[in-house]
């Protein structure tokens, strides 16, 4: 395994063996070794590259860095900064996840059911890549959809989240009783300025998905001026309207599994709404 300092290096190492893994914390890496599903010819560690192990304030947006452990995000300084995220890496898992996980290895590793992937599509963060010709920025639901792809020698250097100063919600449904991988998510963010409500589903699908329609819906019904009401029925129809949205029929009869699994989103999303508005 090849250690560098700096990001400078990084990409020199990466640019130098193509074939070499970046890794972070590695907990979904090694899991992936373990499993015999993957098999690095080289591992390019980030552990000791001390500029993306924490954050900074940028023209009225947070400057993660992408070795930003579960851990640290899940403190209270943090959650000050950006709640949802926060909440998002407090789930994320054990004690010895949550300390090893960062966040550019759950967005490099875009697995469905990553916690900070929802939060940071509805929050509409930008990446900053870093490799051989410079950086570059592109939207993190750019590369979660695979509209945009790391090229060779890039890597995540930092998440450039804008800081809303409004209510924002992270919630998630799991399998079993404690810490668990979810069977459906929500990142959810009240946007005052411009009287938007964003937000975005995980878990069901390959990508975290936004019903875009139901945001545009709901957010026309809230009383923006006073208070940030509305209506409990109109609560429940956003609920259900995020959950048609994000899990369809797929033919009839509808299958229980879907029915449970809509069910769940919809409960997520106007809990999630609901806390929102009140907070």
């Amino acid at each position: 395994m090849t250690l560098p300092a700096s990001l400078d290096e990084a990409v020199a190492a990466l640019t130098a063996m193509p074939a070499a893994v970046p890794v972070a914390g590695g907990t979904d890496l090694m899991a992936a070794v373990n499993a015999g599903q993957l098999r690095p010819a080289a591992l390019v560690g980030l552990g000791r590259i001390n500029e993306i192990r924490g954050w900074q304030y940028q023209d009225g947006h947070a400057l993660l860095g992408a070795g930003l452990t579960h851990a640290r995000m899940g403190r209270p300084d943090f959650a000050a900064l950006i709640p949802a995220l926060a909440a998002a890496a407090r789930a994320a898992g054990p004690p010895q996840i949550r300390n090893a996980g960062t966040l550019g290895g759950n967005i490099a590793t875009a697995a469905p059911t990553g916690d900070a992937l929802p939060v940071l599509a509805a929050l509409e963060a930008v990446l900053v890549i870093i490799g051989p010709a410079g950086q570059r920025e592109i939207p993190v639901s750019h590369l979660l959809a695979g509209r945009e792809m790391l090229r060779p020698g890039e890597l995540i250097g930092f998440v450039r989240v804008p800081l809303l100063h409004a209510p924002q919600v992270f919630l998630k449904a799991t399998g079993r009783t404690g810490p668990g991988r979810a069977v459906a998510s929500v990142g959810l963010v009240l946007d005052p300025a411009r009287r938007g409500v964003r937000c975005a589903i995980g878990a069901v699908a390959p990508m975290p998905l936004r019903p875009l329609e139901a945001e545009q819906w709901v957010a026309s019904l809230i009383d923006w001026d006073g208070g940030r009401s509305l209506a409990p029925e109109a609560l429940e129809a956003f609920g259900e309207y995020v959950a048609a949205a994000c899990v369809p029929d797929q033919g009839e009869p509808v299958a229980p599994g879907v029915l449970h699994l809509r069910r769940t989103v919809a409960v997520l999303a106007r809990r999630a709404l609901g806390r929102a508005l009140t907070s």
